[in-house]
This record gives C-alpha cells, structure tokens and sequence, in this order.
C-alpha cells in the first residue's frame, strides 16, 4: 500500500469528522468517491468543504449545497468561509474538543485551508501538486485539532485528461500537454476564449493563436504548442483562470 495511503488510513482511525476538500469549480472531478466509501465503512462523519468559491458564480454554489450536505463554502486565499466552518465544526461536535482530518485530490488547497483556519502558515503550501508529505498535525484552538495528509488519488483511477483538469497532476508534469489542453479548450472554449482575449472556434487554431499572442515561439516564429499548452494549465490551476468573470 502507498504510503499516502497509509497516512489516510492513520487520519481516518484517528479523527472524529472528516472534511473532504473539494475544488468548487470542478465539484464532481475532484471527489474522491472511494475514499468517501472508506470514510463510510470507518463509521465517520463527513463534513464538505468547497474551496475557491470567489471563482464560481454564487447560483452554482447554491445548487451544490443542496446537493452535498453537510457543505461549507470557503475561500482559504480570501479568508471567506473560514468563520463559518470553525463553527460548522464545533456544531458537529456539539462544543466538545474534536480531532478534524483533512483528505481531498493533490492540489484543492487543503494546506490553505489548515493555514486559515489556524490563522497562521501552519501547513506548507505550494502550487506544485503533491507537495503535503506524510501525516501533520495542526492545532487550530484548544477545542479543534486538524490532522492533514498527501492528495489522495482513487486506486484504480489512471485519467491523465483529469489529472491535468483538476490540477492533481502539476502543469510541469503532463505527459502529452498539447492533447490535453485541445481537450481542454474544446471543453471550455468560451473561458479560454475571454481569458486569454483570443478568436477562434477549432481548438488547434485557438491554441496557436494563444501561443502567438504571449510569444510562447520557437526558433523561425513557429509557435510551440507544449510551451502554450502547460501555460494554459499552469493559469488554470494557479486559479488565474475563472468560468465567473
């Protein structure tokens, strides 16, 4: 068994409730079905937390809550939420000290969201997917202890497409970047359109257009497409890139 895997384990037999973090643009992509399975089987409670709200429109955030109960909007970089779910959390535990274990896919911000919470930089962040090693574990005040672990892939789940979307797997690290972003624009054509301040229709033409407008060129003015497209991931990830706007 993985080692991360095994951390998951400890924080499951060790924790009261469970926030599963999920990323509140792509809500279904970055749950963890398995693992909620597991929590399950654990006889936990399973509290959701959706970060990056400030990149979603609120009437999609309102669907959703109605959807994934219990559910607590955040976002751990505007400190919006963090309030709310502190209180959310001591609900749950009716005021007794708790012990909150922190799962969710590489890279929706769970170490944000320990560090706002705890109001301090108590978890190291990075934009690098991954980036969390092992178990930690954090005091956020004398009644809630957190209890973090590495991102967490399903077992069976080998979905490039997906890695590269969710951000699980780092825009450095993409294995066939020019497929995925064509994917990606086809999908999300309209975003990247506004975003990027680009015309097209083709995803081909739109990813070439994109790397001539930010000068992403190899020698003799060819465009180079891997280089366009780990940018596209690299400012979808980094969350510079939002469907609200």
């Amino acid at each position: 068994m993985p080692n991360f895997w095994k951390a998951v384990n400890q924080v499951l037999t060790r924790s009261d409730l469970i926030i599963e973090v999920l990323d509140a643009r792509m809500i279904e992509q970055t749950r963890n079905r398995e693992l909620e399975h597991k929590i399950g089987k654990f006889g936990k409670k399973l509290l959701f937390v959706l970060n990056k709200c400030d990149l979603v429109k609120k009437e999609l955030l309102e669907k959703s809550k109605q959807e994934l109960q219990p559910s607590v909007f955040i976002s751990s970089t505007e400190k919006l939420g963090t309030t709310i779910l502190k209180k959310k959390i001591l609900e749950i535990s009716h005021g007794e000290p708790i012990t909150v274990g922190i799962v969710g896919y590489p890279n929706v911000g769970k170490s944000s969201l320990i560090n706002a919470l705890a109001g301090r930089k108590a978890a190291r962040t990075s934009a690098v997917s991954g980036f969390t090693r092992g178990l930690q574990k954090i005091r956020v005040d004398k009644k809630i202890l957190l209890l973090d672990t590495p991102g967490v892939f399903p077992y069976q789940e080998k979905d490039e497409e997906k890695h590269a979307f969710t951000g699980a797997k780092d825009y450095a690290k993409i294995k066939d970047p020019e497929v995925e972003a064509l994917r990606f624009i086809e999908k999300e054509k309209k975003m990247i359109l506004r975003h990027y301040g680009v015309d097209g229709d083709d995803p081909e033409e739109i990813l070439e257009a994109i790397g001539r407008k930010y000068q992403r060129l190899q020698k003799g003015g060819l465009v180079d497409v891997e280089t366009t497209a780990r940018m596209i991931f690299k400012d979808w990830q980094t969350g510079k890139m939002t469907k609200h706007l």
